[in-house]
C-alpha cells in the first residue's frame, strides 16, 4: 500500500482546542495537508489529492477510490473471507445509500483479500473512499470508524493481529455530520483579465461547499487561461479552510498562468507507412500563431478524420526563446491497412440486403483510400436475375490543394429492380471536395451515367453528363444517434442526354433537426424534411432511376419500396418533384432500450412543382432502439393509412442508426 506523507502543524492556524480544521496546499500539484486540530471531524492526516468526483471514479491519498478495475487474472494466496456492515448516524437514506455504493468493503464482499494485511488495506482505502464521498457531499466534520472483528483499524494497524474468528466481521460507522457551505471565498487571476466573483466560478457564499464544485472552479480558471495562449497555466496555491463552529468553508485559490506561448516547430512520431510532412500539413498547426487549445482540437480532429490512425497525441514542449515558442510534437499509432467489412439489412416489403466492403487504408502514405464495394438487395422477394445488385470501386486523396481539399472518384454498376421499373446503370464521377468549417462541406464534379431502363413507357437508354454538386451542414452531436443539431444538404446538377438530346436538372434538399426535451436526453423530438425537382420535358425523358418515387425505408415507411408516386396504367412511373415529411418522438426507457414513435408523409408528382391538391400518402408506426456501441439497432412497424396498389398492410423495417 502505498505510504502517506503525514501532515505538519502549520503554526498560523490557532491553538490547539479551537474549532477549526485547516487545508494547506502549496504546490499546483494538488496536495493538500488537513490538519486536525480539534480532536472532532474526520480522524485523517496525509496527503488529499483533490479529484473530479464522477460516478466511475475518484482518486484521494493518491489512491484509486472507487471505479472499475480490473479483473483478477490470478488467485488470491490465503484468502480471508469476511463480512461488512455500513451504517450512519441521522437518518439520510439518500446518503447513506451512496456511501454503500462508494464502500469497498461492501462491494467486494465476494472477493477476499490476501489475509489480515489485506483487509486491513482494503478496510484503510475504503476510509479515505467514505471520507472523499463526504467531501463531495459537503460535509467536512464527519467521522468514518472501521472495526474488524470488533477491533478498531488504529489499533489493527499496530497490533496487525485479528482474532481467529471467520468470516471476520467488518463494521463501518458513519457519523457524516453537518453540510458545510461556502464562507470567504477569494479568487486570484490577477493580470490575466479573469473575474473574481466566486459566484462566477460556482463558489457562491453560501451554497453547499463540495470538493467537487471547488475542482471544477479550477478547471474552469486554467481552461480560460489556456484559451488565453497560457499552455503552462495552473493552480499555483489553493487553501481550503473548514470552520466547525460555523459549519463554513473559505477557499482561497490563486492562478499562475506562466508564460504565454506560440506554436512552434512541429514534428512528428510514430508514423511507420506515413509521410509526415503530409501529417503536420493535414494538422495545420499555425507555426508563429497565440496558442490556442482549439487549435489543438481541430488538429487532432483533421488527423483523426484521415480514418489512419488509431490513437493521436499532440505532446507539448517546454516554452523557450523571447517569442515563447513552443514545439508540438504529433504522435501516432497507424491502423491496419486492410479492412474488410460486412453488413445486412431487412424489410418484410423490400426483403433482405447484404453488403461487404474492402478497404486499403494510407494506400501511398498519404492518406489515401481504395475501396471496393458491393451489395445485393431484395434476397427472399425476387428470383436471382431479378436481384437488385451493386459493385463500385473507389479513390479517395485528401490534401490535393491544401488540407482542406480533397479528390473522390469512382466507378459503378448497379442492377434495380422495384416495382416500378427495372434498370442497369453504370456510372463514373469525379468530386473536389472542401471543407469550408468543421460543419460545412461541399463538392463540385463531372459524372457520366449510363442507363438501360424498362418500365410502363417502355425500354429506353440514356447517357447523361452532368456537373453534379452538393453542399452539406452538419452539427448533430452524434451521426448515428443524435440528440440536438442540424443537417442539411442541398444538391443540383445540370445534366444532358447525349443519346436523346434532352437537357434537364436535378434539384433536392433534406433538412433535419433534433431537440432533447430533458437534460439527460431521454426525450428527443426529430423532424426531417426533404423536397426535390427535375426540370425536363417529360417524365418519360428521365432515367427511370433518377425519378422521384416515394415509399419504403428512408422515404415513407408502411408503403411499398418506391412504390407512391404518378402512375401510368397502373404502373408507378414516377415524378418531376418530390415532398417527404417524417416526425418521431424518442424515448429512452433504459441505458439500451428505446422506444419510438413516428408518423411519415409524402408524395411524387409529375410536374417540377408539387401539386399539393393530389395530397400526402402518410404512414404511422412505433419502433424498439437497442443500443450498441456502433449505434441503435433499429425495429420499426409500420401501417400506410391510404395503402394503393402493391402495398402491404404493414411493414417491418430492421437495420443499424435511427432512421434519420
Amino acid at each position: 500500500m502505498k505510504s502517506l506523507p503525514s501532515c505538519k502543524p502549520n503554526n498560523g492556524l490557532g491553538a490547539r482546542g479551537t474549532a477549526w480544521n485547516t487545508l494547506v496546499a502549496t504546490t499546483a500539484a494538488g496536495a493538500i495537508c488537513f490538519v486536525q486540530k480539534t480532536g472532532v471531524g474526520l480522524l485523517l492526516a496525509g496527503a488529499l489529492t483533490l479529484a473530479p468526483i464522477p460516478a466511475h471514479s475518484l482518486e484521494l491519498f493518491g489512491l484509486k477510490l472507487w471505479g472499475s478495475s480490473e479483473e483478477e487474472t490470478e488467485p488470491v494466496p490465503d484468502p480471508l473471507p469476511y463480512e461488512a456492515s455500513l451504517a450512519t448516524t441521522g437518518d439520510n437514506e439518500e446518503l447513506t445509500s451512496q456511501l454503500k455504493a462508494a464502500s469497498l468493503l461492501l462491494q467486494q464482499q465476494d472477493k477476499p483479500p490476501s489475509g489480515e494485511a489485506g483487509l486491513i488495506a482494503r478496510a484503510l482505502s475504503d476510509r479515505e473512499r467514505l471520507v472523499a464521498k463526504l467531501y463531495s457531499d459537503g460535509r467536512y466534520g464527519g467521522t468514518v470508524d472501521i472495526s474488524l472483528a470488533g477491533v478498531p483499524l488504529e489499533t489493527a494497524l499496530e497490533q496487525a493481529d485479528l482474532p481467529n474468528s471467520r468470516p471476520v466481521k467488518v463494521s463501518v460507522l458513519i457519523d457524516p455530520g453537518p453540510v458545510f457551505t461556502f464562507g470567504n471565498v477569494s479568487i486570484s487571476t490577477e493580470g490575466y483579465d479573469l473575474s473574481s466573483d466566486p459566484a462566477f466560478w460556482g463558489l457562491a457564499r453560501g451554497e453547499v461547499a463540495s470538493s467537487g464544485k471547488i475542482l471544477s472552479a479550477e478547471r474552469r480558471i486554467i481552461s480560460m487561461l489556456r484559451g488565453r495562449g497560457y499552455p503552462k497555466a495552473g493552480i499555483a496555491e489553493r487553501r481550503i479552510t473548514a470552520d466547525h463552529a460555523n459549519d463554513t468553508l473559505e477557499v482561497t485559490l490563486i492562478a499562475d498562468a506562466g508564460l504565454q506561448a506560440r506554436f512552434g516547430t512541429v514534428a512528428v512520431n510514430g508514423t511507420d507507412v506515413t509521410d509526415p510532412d503530409f501529417v503536420i500539413q493535414q494538422a495545420m498547426l499555425p507555426e508563429g500563431g497565440v496558442y490556442s487549445p482549439e487549435d489543438l482540437e481541430r488538429a487532432r480532429k483533421r488527423l483523426n478524420e484521415l480514418g489512419i490512425f488509431s490513437s493521436i497525441r499532440l505532446v507539448e514542449g517546454d516554452i523557450s526563446g523571447p517569442d515563447g515558442s513552443m514545439p508540438v510534437t504529433i504522435e501516432v499509432s497507424e491502423r491496419k491497412r486492410h479492412v474488410i467489412g460486412a453488413g445486412a439489412s431487412w424489410s418484410s416489403t423490400e426483403g433482405f440486403g447484404v453488403e461487404s466492403y474492402w478497404r486499403r487504408r494510407n494506400l501511398f502514405g498519404r492518406g489515401e483510400l481504395l475501396s471496393v464495394e458491393g451489395s445485393i438487395g431484395r434476397l427472399g422477394n425476387e428470383s436471382l436475375q431479378d436481384l437488385e445488385y451493386s459493385a463500385r470501386i473507389a479513390f479517395e486523396k485528401p490534401g490535393v490543394f491544401g488540407p482542406l481539399t480533397s479528390f473522390s472518384t469512382s466507378l459503378a454498376a448497379r442492377q434495380e429492380n422495384p416495382d416500378a421499373y427495372k434498370s442497369r446503370t453504370l456510372t463514373f464521377d469525379a468530386y473536389l471536395n472542401r471543407e469550408f468549417s468543421e460543419q460545412l462541406k461541399g463538392r463540385a464534379g463531372a459524372e457520366i451515367f449510363y442507363a438501360d431502363e424498362e418500365d410502363a413507357f417502355g425500354e429506353d437508354e440514356y447517357l447523361l453528363v452532368g456537373l453534379p454538386a452538393d453542399l452539406t451542414f452538419d452539427n448533430r452531436d452524434d451521426k448515428l444517434n443524435p440528440s440536438k443539431g442540424f443537417f442539411a444538404s442541398v444538391f443540383a446538377e445540370p445534366a444532358y442526354d447525349t443519346l436523346n438530346s434532352n437537357a434537364m436538372g436535378f434539384v433536392r434538399g433534406t433538412v433535419s433537426s433534433y431537440y432533447a426535451l430533458d437534460q439527460s436526453k431521454r426525450f428527443i423530438l426529430a423532424g426531417k424534411a426533404t423536397a426535390g425537382s427535375i426540370f425536363a420535358p417529360s417524365v418519360e425523358s428521365i432515367p427511370a432511376s433518377r425519378r422521384y418515387i416515394a415509399g419504403g425505408g428512408g422515404s415513407i415507411r408502411g408503403y411499398a419500396y418506391r412504390n407512391v408516386g404518378p402512375r401510368v396504367n397502373g404502373e408507378v412511373v414516377g415524378g418531376r418533384s418530390l415532398i417527404e415529411l417524417s416526425g418521431e418522438v424518442r424515448v429512452k426507457v433504459t441505458e439500451t432500450i428505446g422506444v419510438v414513435g413516428f408518423v411519415d408523409a409524402g408524395n411524387a408528382y409529375e410536374d417540377s412543382i408539387p401539386d399539393f391538391s393530389e395530397g400526402l400518402k402518410v404512414g404511422v408506426g412505433g419502433g424498439l432502439r437497442y443500443f450498441t456501441p456502433i449505434g441503435p439497432l433499429r425495429i420499426d412497424a409500420a401501417v400506410p393509412l391510404d395503402p394503393g396498389q402493391d402495398d402491404p398492410d404493414f411493414a417491418l423495417y430492421v437495420g443499424l442508426s435511427q432512421a434519420f
